[in-house]
């Protein structure tokens, strides 16, 4: 996958790789089709450091979720 090129698929991707990796329970709430394009790479940059690592606290679970609510389409 090369998350290098802003598409829509790469959107998907990349969310549906953060749902699987921070065990997101409502699946949901978040949807790939929530994210915008325009934050492509506030979404990569979390989805980089979400992938890196191999667990969270609950505070930094957390705070991954709030950002990635702040990125959502309004």
């Amino acid at each position: 996958m090369d998350l290098s090129k802003r598409s829509a698929e790469n959107v998907e991707y990349m969310i549906e790789q953060l749902k699987q990796k921070l065990k997101v329970l409502n699946f949901d709430a978040i949807k790939p089709s929530h994210f915008s394009e325009e934050w492509y790479d506030e979404l990569k940059d979390i989805y980089e450091m979400v992938m890196k690592r191999e667990t969270f606290s609950p505070s930094e679970m957390q705070a991954i979720v709030e950002e990635l609510g702040n990125l959502r389409k309004k």
